[in-house]
């Protein structure tokens, strides 16, 4: 292990990111010199502590080994996430215990939009500029992850997409060179940003709302500058460009980069992720939206709205709301919750286990059912017209059981905690799958759960987000062995 190279990489990392705070900052002297301080003693600290963390190991400069590079990217969400939580540690309003700011920061960076904070809509312009700006950098952190890094570790679902299973991205790799790739993922996801906050802002939101709520869309976050979220502004444009935004981002980036290059839309429709990601959110929204209107007194139009923009919310981990969907009939927030497991597709901004996964997981399902009956015939599970590997199926099956057991031991925790079953499972869910809104006592916010609660669901959206295994490889003593 090179403690060293992954220290001076650590200082790096906090030194660029204390820059992040500075934008907030003018943000709030613009709003009347309000929340100003924070961010520049935020600023100062961060960028202090990483100088300490830098300047001993300056002249490290070996190349980063596999260990190594586990080390670094779990660094880089927990670290980032401590330091981020500082300007709201050193705010007064709003006043924020310690494990309230991390959370929040951690909530934030990880794209998951689960909240402790009330009284939005009275808050500084600085604090809420800083909570979104937060999730975007998080969600552009999230693509270059899955993308670029985790495929070089050998896990995250884009490992399995572009090594083991056929489709277009597979076939044409983005570049050569990491940095390189981050280049062209950031010129998309920065494109996508501009064009949402335009659309936003010609459909009625005043331009900071639609600069901020740019930032949450375009990274699946769910944040709003509000405490309705969308349903704030009541208006069907500004919904239905959300829905086409969240489903634009839930898509695998480096597929837009491959349609973009090709300059070939149709190469959306080769891909069997994609189409089983609208199909996923389709079928869905239909039985959401016949469900409301048949066993409520919704009328149609008003059923069609709220169930589609919510379906496409939730199934696609976003959490922004336009209704208060828990108090809708039980089967609709129980179906929207489990809808997020699946979540957006690999090499998104999306959470949740990945289209790509849960596809592999039916198909080998089917397969079996098939062995049952002609036990001596030989299937094969093919993604689109190729075979995948049994190497795929059985990582993709390690991942399930995985993401589960560690699901049930976080929900058991937080249980123990005093919660009731429906709030600790839908609180994990909510947290692991990086969606934010929950059931029971955190369908509102999670200000009223305990610390210890808070810290176990900060560990569940880190683990979310960093696709388990990242995560739990530094928890087994081999890896620290020699």
């Amino acid at each position: 292990m090179q403690i060293r190279v992954v220290q001076r990489i650590l200082g790096l990392l906090l030194m660029i990111f204390s820059i992040s705070m500075l934008p907030s900052a003018v943000v709030g002297v613009f709003d009347g010199g309000r929340s100003v301080a924070p961010f520049l003693e935020g600023f100062l600290l961060v960028l202090l502590a990483g100088l300490v963390s830098w300047l001993p190991a300056r002249k490290e400069k070996r190349e980063l080994r596999l260990r190594d590079g586990f080390l670094v990217v779990v660094l880089f969400w927990s670290v980032l996430s401590l330091a981020g939580s500082v300007p709201f540690i050193l705010s007064e309003a709003p006043h924020l215990s310690i494990a309230d700011a991390v959370f929040e920061s951690v909530s934030a960076l990880t794209t998951t939009g689960a909240t402790v904070i009330t009284g939005l809509d009275e808050l500084p312009k600085s604090i809420l500029f800083y909570r979104q700006q937060l999730q975007w950098m998080g969600g552009m952190g999230i693509i270059v992850l899955a993308v670029a890094i985790l495929p070089i570790l050998g896990v995250g679902g884009m490992q399995l997409y572009r090594a083991e299973t056929p489709g277009p991205v597979k076939d044409s790799k983005l570049t050569p060179r990491i940095t390189e790739t981050a280049k062209a993922l950031w010129y998309i996801y920065l494109t996508l940003t501009i064009v949402c906050a335009v659309a936003y802002w010609s459909a009625g939101m005043s331009g900071f709302d639609a600069v901020t709520h740019s930032f949450s869309t375009v990274a699946i976050g769910g944040f709003s500058t509000h405490d309705a979220s969308m349903g704030y502004f009541n208006n069907p444009a500004i919904e239905s460009i959300a829905i086409i935004f969240m489903l634009i981002s839930g898509v695998n980036f480096a597929l837009h980069f491959t349609v973009w290059r090709s300059r070939n839309p149709l190469t959306y429709w080769q891909d069997s992720e994609f189409k089983t990601y609208l199909f996923l959110i389709g079928s869905s929204a239909v039985l959401v939206v016949g469900y409301l209107f048949l066993s409520t007194n919704t009328p149609l139009g008003a059923a069609v709205r709220q169930g589609a923009f919510q379906t496409v919310s939730m199934a696609t981990t976003t959490g922004f709301t336009t209704a208060d969907f828990s108090v809708w009939p039980a089967f609709i927030p129980v179906l929207l919750l489990f809808l997020s497991f699946s979540g957006g597709c690999a090499g998104s901004t999306a959470g949740g286990m990945k289209v790509i996964r849960i596809l592999l997981l039916l198909k080998q399902g089917s397969r079996e059912l098939k062995r049952l009956i002609h036990p001596n015939a030989q299937f094969v599970v093919k993604v689109g017209a190729r075979p995948a590997s049994d190497t795929v199926i059985e990582a993709v099956w390690g991942f399930f059981s995985a993401y589960v057991f560690v699901f049930v031991v976080l929900m058991l925790l937080v249980m123990g905690s005093g919660l009731d079953q429906v709030t600790a499972f839908s609180a994990v869910a909510a947290s692991m799958n990086n969606l934010g809104p929950g059931l029971g006592q955190v369908a509102a916010n999670y200000e009223g759960i305990s610390d210890f609660a808070k810290w176990v669901l900060c560990f569940a959206m880190v683990m979310g987000r960093l696709e388990i295994f990242t995560l739990l490889v530094l928890l087994t003593p081999a890896f620290w062995r020699r």
